[in-house]
């Protein structure tokens, strides 16, 4: 059997074996400590489909997936043979000098799938999300001639100074300020934590008057020139934008003149079981006017792209938007040879069938285990959030990080999410095989089981 195809399992009786030990203790000796966390002790030797195989032979089944990065899955072979044909030919042109049709023929696909506003779209690209993001607030800013951005509460949009100050999460820009000014944040609406006894209609209303507030008291609506909002907030807590909230944001932009950035970063590229989340919102007749996107576009090679109609690209001024690297001629191989698997293999619908069967094993664990407060979300990208009591609802931070030790050492890898670090988010590759799937799923169960012994 190949290793895409084989299930979890560690030889080396306790993780870190051996190899990995003396690595990790190496990267620690050389590497910043921010980036060495105790929490994965795992060094990766071979990785395929979904599963890691680490330098001591342990193979990982992987529902972290880099952070939503391998829709795809480790090592597609076709985009293998893509990069290999590119960096044959050439590396690297900067696109601003020397024209090179991957690129164009990228954008061009892009330009066809993405559900913005417009009939005639233009795409170009950067090297991350954060990019990306911040590349498309340089855009709304360029076509709307105001200062002004409204983000949102449990946003995660980028570690560079800009997208730091959009993060919620102010652990992650710790000591790196001061910020860029005229970012004002509104409450974004998280259901399962709105005041108690709304009901879902009273509960967006009540996130609504929210982000009404912010024009009384933060920013008049005629100097804004963007919102930017997670179609499914990631590093947030797994939480979809409901589509009521949507539809009522949409008319308030369009009433203030103030265009609807979509971060699809995390969600895009087939995981919510459409090939973009916003395309929910057109077919609530919400679509935005720019859609970011990153992650999985590109198998891993580091790679993202902004679209928008063309009348809001082409208002940028030359010289504003662009980079060395930008739309990279082997990552730009990659990334057309993904869209193409995408599309051929329909992988929205590999991430429905994947998350029908998470979503239903889910919902049957919540009703066995109360430390289970509550499941959502879209397609194979879902969240599921544990609590200490779930009248109070109050965070079960420990139980969530046991749970996660529990799993690594039974050969599941998953990674928590939100501000109390209490949420298990689901981002296994969509390439994931029905009887990974199920052993996933038994290991999980019994991974809780196990933290539950441990306390809450």
């Amino acid at each position: 059997m190949a290793l895409a195809e084989d299930l979890p399992k560690i030889v080396t009786g306790q993780v870190p074996g051996p190899k990995a030990k003396e690595i990790l203790e190496r990267r620690d000796a050389a590497v910043p400590k921010a980036l060495c966390g105790q929490t994965y002790p795992v060094v990766i030797e071979r990785g395929a489909g979904p599963i890691v195989k680490d330098v001591d032979g342990n193979e990982f089944l992987d529902w972290i997936g880099g952070v939503g990065v391998l829709n795809i899955g480790y090592s597609h072979p076709e985009v293998i043979e893509a990069v290999k044909e590119q960096s044959e030919k050439y590396f690297h042109t900067i696109f601003n000098v020397i024209c090179h049709e991957g690129y164009i023929k990228l954008a061009e696909g892009l330009n066809k799938l993405i559900p913005c506003r417009g009939d005639v779209k233009k795409t170009y690209f950067a090297n991350s999300g954060a990019e990306c993001d911040e590349n498309a607030i340089k855009v709304a800013k360029s076509y709307t001639h105001r200062g002004g951005v409204i983000c949102f509460t449990g946003a995660f949009h980028g570690r560079t100074n800009l997208t730091m100050a959009l993060t919620a999460k102010k652990a992650f820009a710790q000591g790196m300020g001061p910020f860029p000014a005229e970012i004002y944040r509104a409450p974004y609406p998280y259901l399962y934590r709105a005041p108690k006894g709304y009901s879902e209609e009273e509960a967006i209303q009540y996130y609504l008057n929210g982000l009404k507030k912010v024009f009384d008291e933060g920013i008049p609506a005629n100097e804004v020139a963007c919102m930017i909002v997670e179609p499914l907030q990631g590093e947030g807590g797994f939480i979809p934008a409901p589509i009521e909230w949507v539809k009522a944001v949409r008319k308030i932009c369009d009433d203030n003149g103030i265009l609807l950035i979509a971060d699809e970063v995390q969600c895009g590229n087939c995981r919510t079981g459409k090939y973009f989340a916003s395309e929910y919102w057109a077919e609530a007749g919400a679509a935005p006017d720019i859609v970011t996107t990153a992650k999985s576009i590109a198998a891993g090679m580091p790679l993202s792209a902004i679209t928008a109609r063309a009348e809001i690209m082409d208002a940028v001024p030359a010289g504003t938007i662009g980079g060395t690297y930008c739309g990279n001629p082997v990552s730009v191989a990659a990334g057309n040879k993904v869209m193409e698997i995408y599309l051929r293999d329909d992988f929205p619908a590999k991430a429905r069938h994947i998350g029908e069967m998470v979503m239903g094993r889910y919902k049957e664990l919540q009703k066995k285990y109360p430390v289970i407060g509550d499941v959502r979300g879209l397609g194979a990208m879902i969240g599921i959030e544990f609590v200490r009591d779930p009248e109070t609802k109050e965070p079960a931070t420990k139980f969530t990080a046991n749970l996660i030790q529990c799993a690594l050492q039974k050969g599941l890898l998953i990674e928590n999410a939100g501000t109390a670090s209490n949420i298990i988010r689901f981002l296994a590759p969509l390439v994931m095989t029905d009887e990974q799937t199920e052993k996933g799923l038994e290991i999980f169960e019994e991974s809780i089981k196990e933290a539950l012994a441990m306390g809450l």
